[in-house]
């Protein structure tokens, strides 16, 4: 027995507009999902949800397979999740078209597919996900302001957990922003910090690389096959993860309707910036260390013994823009969070900011963003989670289900090469996500011996 999915529906007028008809008890829609913006909004949202300090852990996924394998890898994945973020898009312009608008993934995918479980699968993942980039972009907004008092205060008494708290902080104050369309100013300077701090690594990268003091150029791969193809397939979930959105529904949901055609100029703006971002630094890093460089480029331009191979003013002004972007994807990304908790806690009948509303809010927003902060302090390490996550969340999420969707909803005739074509893509990822899971968390148990339970120090 499949359980009917709840959704937003329209009902098409004559005139070709749409006028959206909320449930009136569905304040999840109302206010976290408000749908007011333009597709320039979308773009803003977009790139802070896939362009992130993930970009300083491309040339670690490269240096896992080697130049050609490795450029051949990330190639393919631009164009596949571009090619699936636009089949995504296009499977919600086609329900919006049969007067059903989705704005939320779990719905859309257990409408598609008829299945009530679908719902609740989808729900978990992204749940998992999203709460994991909460986590990690505490984690490493600690670890930044870290290192800045640890530049001026060597000696000083303060820990990670310190910092850790204080990003929380911030974020609770932040979070009371009350929907996604409020976050479209603090994105567009999210847009900006990303292009200032990858451009500013990859000067780095370059200065650090022609230095007598860089370790020596190594591009050769573990001698074992089984070694080389295990970290083959953890960078794949590492470029997976890189290029991970989860969340293109409720981006797209943002959009004032009706809101076909819009999400692919969005979708074209943030691919213009992952184009210039994630390939300049992705060869620029792994050029200069080989594979000697971390999952964190930082961590190897500014290694814990002997000299920085970057000037400190080059190094501080990354980890501040790094820092306030962390703060916008952090936001982004609990918005989910956020909708689910106010769908079942707030009363759209009453104004956003009525007591009735705002209290439960505080709240539930706060206690989520502690959840996140202790987290954070129990876990230093980033890029074997990072893989882990890809592997397990951002695959099925944005490599399989946006070509399964699209041939269930659209249904292209099988004599149709685009058919076969989203078939292969699926099949293909499937195998990869089963693989990259493995080695990952493979990766992460053989790692295991230098995690600490609210270690000092962020094992990169």
């Amino acid at each position: 027995m499949s359980i009917k999915p709840p959704y937003v529906s329209l009902h098409l007028e004559e005139s070709g507009a749409s006028n959206a008809k909320l449930d009136a008890a569905d304040a999840g829609a109302a206010f976290v999902l408000e749908s007011k913006g333009t597709w320039y909004h979308a773009g803003f949202h977009l790139t802070t949800a896939v362009v992130g300090p993930t970009v300083l852990a491309l040339p670690y996924a490269l240096s896992g397979m080697g130049w050609g394998p490795g450029l051949t890898s990330l190639t393919i994945v631009f164009f596949v999740t571009y090619y699936n973020y636009v089949l995504m898009s296009k499977v919600l312009d086609h329900c919006e078209s049969e007067g059903r608008r989705h704005i939320r993934f779990r719905e859309m995918a257990a409408d598609i597919l008829g299945s009530g479980w679908m719902y609740y699968i989808v729900v978990s993942v992204q749940g998992t996900i999203n709460t994991g980039v909460g986590i990690g972009s505490i984690l490493l907004a600690g670890d930044c302001l870290k290192i800045m008092y640890s530049e001026l205060y060597p000696d000083g008494p303060l820990k990670l957990y310190h910092f850790i708290i204080i990003v929380t902080v911030v974020l609770i104050i932040l979070s009371q922003l009350p929907s996604f369309h409020s976050l479209r100013y603090i994105n567009f300077a999210s847009l900006l910090l990303c292009f200032a701090y990858t451009f500013l690594v990859v000067i780095g990268c370059f200065r650090a690389g022609a230095s007598r003091d860089a370790p020596p150029k190594d591009y050769s791969l573990s001698s074992s096959k089984f070694n080389r193809a295990m970290n083959a397939f953890s960078s794949i979930a590492i470029l997976a993860a890189a290029f991970g959105n989860g969340i293109l529904p409720e981006i797209q949901a943002t959009l004032a309707p009706p809101a076909a055609g819009k999400m692919e100029k969005g979708l074209r703006m943030c691919y213009v910036v992952i184009f210039f971002t994630f390939y300049s630094a992705a060869i620029s890093g792994y050029w200069a260390f080989g594979n000697q460089v971390a999952s964190n480029v930082l961590t190897t331009l500014a290694p814990d013994n002997g000299p920085s191979l970057v000037p400190t003013w080059l190094l501080g002004l990354v980890v501040v823009f790094v820092l306030l972007q962390l703060f916008a994807i952090a936001l982004v990304y609990s918005q989910v969070a956020y909708e689910i908790l106010e769908k079942n806690s707030a009363d759209s009948t009453q104004g956003v900011f009525s007591k009735r509303n705002l209290i439960p809010r505080i709240i539930l927003r706060t206690l989520y963003m502690i959840y996140c902060g202790f987290m954070a302090a129990m876990l230093p390490f980033f890029g074997d989670i990072l893989a882990v996550v890809g592997a397990i969340g951002f695959i099925p999420l944005d490599f399989i289900l946006p070509v399964l969707l699209y041939n269930m909803a659209l249904r292209p005739s099988k004599t149709k090469p685009i058919y076969w074509f989203n078939i292969s893509i699926m099949v293909i990822f499937t195998g990869v996500g089963l693989i990259g899971a493995f080695s990952s968390i493979r990766k992460l148990v053989l790692d295991a011996n230098q995690f600490k339970l609210f270690s000092d120090d962020v094992v990169a």
